[in-house]
C-alpha cells in the first residue's frame, strides 16, 4: 500500500535524481514553485495532502521519467528510512544569520528536503545558484554539507570567512597558519587565506549530479 510519506519522499528523490530541489522540480514541471514544499504536504486542517495525479504526470513529462520509474522510486522510499534535513539556497546562505559560529544551521528561512537516514544528524543541504561553480556544480544542484565531518586535503568544502564571505572550494593545503583553497570553476582564482580569517569550514559529503 502506498503511503503519504513514501509518495512525497519519492518526489523528493526524483528531484534529486535529476539534480533539482523540490521547488526546482515543480518549476520544471510548470507548477507553482511552492507546490511541493514541505508546508504544502499537510492541509490547514492537519490532514495529509496528497499530490494530484496531474502534478505527477507533469513531473514525469518534464523529467522524461516513466510511471514505472516513479513507482520504482516509491518502492525504494518505502524500504529505506528517510528524514528531512534543512535546505537553503547557496546565495541566501551567504547573507548571514543562518549559521552559528560552528557552521551549524540556525534561525528561520530554511526549507526542507528528504534524505536517507543513518548519516550525521547535523547535515544540511544547499541549493546551488548561478554558474560560478561550473562545471562541477550546476545551477539547481543540491549539495549536502556536514559540519561535524573531519576535513582533509582534496575534500570539497563550504567555507565562511570572518568578514562574511561564503564559498564552496576544494581544500588544497592547510597549515597551522594558512589555508589554500582551489576554486571549483577554472575561471576563478584559487584562494590563500590566513587561518584567522576563516570562521568555519564544513565538508561537502554528497551532491546531486
Amino acid at each position: 500500500m502506498l503511503s503519504h510519506e513514501s509518495i512525497w519522499n519519492a518526489i523528493d528523490a526524483l528531484a534529486s535524481r535529476y539534480g533539482l530541489s523540490a521547488s526546482g522540480l515543480a518549476r520544471k514541471a510548470g507548477l507553482d514553485p511552492t507546490a511541493f514544499n514541505r508546508s504544502k504536504r499537510i492541509g490547514a486542517d492537519g490532514r495529509p495532502r496528497w499530490p494530484s495525479t496531474e502534478s505527477i504526470a507533469k513531473v514525469l513529462d518534464a523529467t522524461g521519467a516513466t510511471i514505472d520509474d516513479f513507482l520504482s522510486v516509491v518502492r525504494q522510499q518505502e524500504q529505506v528510512p528517510h528524514r528531512t534535513i534543512p535546505l537553503i539556497g547557496f546565495a541566501q546562505a551567504g547573507r548571514g544569520g543562518f549559521f552559528d559560529d560552528g557552521g551549524f544551521p540556525v534561525g528561520t528561512g530554511w526549507d526542507e528536503v528528504s534524505f536517507p537516514d543513518g548519516i550525521d544528524e547535523k547535515v544540511y543541504a544547499l541549493e546551488i545558484s548561478g554558474d560560478s561553480m561550473m562545471p562541477l556544480y550546476r545551477d539547481g544542484d543540491i549539495i549536502i554539507v556536514s559540519p561535524t565531518s573531519s576535513v582533509r586535503r582534496g575534500d570539497r568544502v563550504v567555507v565562511k570567512t570572518t568578514d562574511g564571505e561564503f564559498m564552496a572550494k576544494e581544500l588544497k593545503r592547510r597549515t597551522a597558519r594558512t589555508v589554500e583553497l582551489r576554486s571549483l570553476n577554472p575561471e576563478h582564482e584559487d584562494r590563500f587565506l590566513p587561518v584567522s580569517d576563516i570562521a568555519w569550514m564544513a565538508r561537502i559529503i554528497w551532491a546531486s549530479q
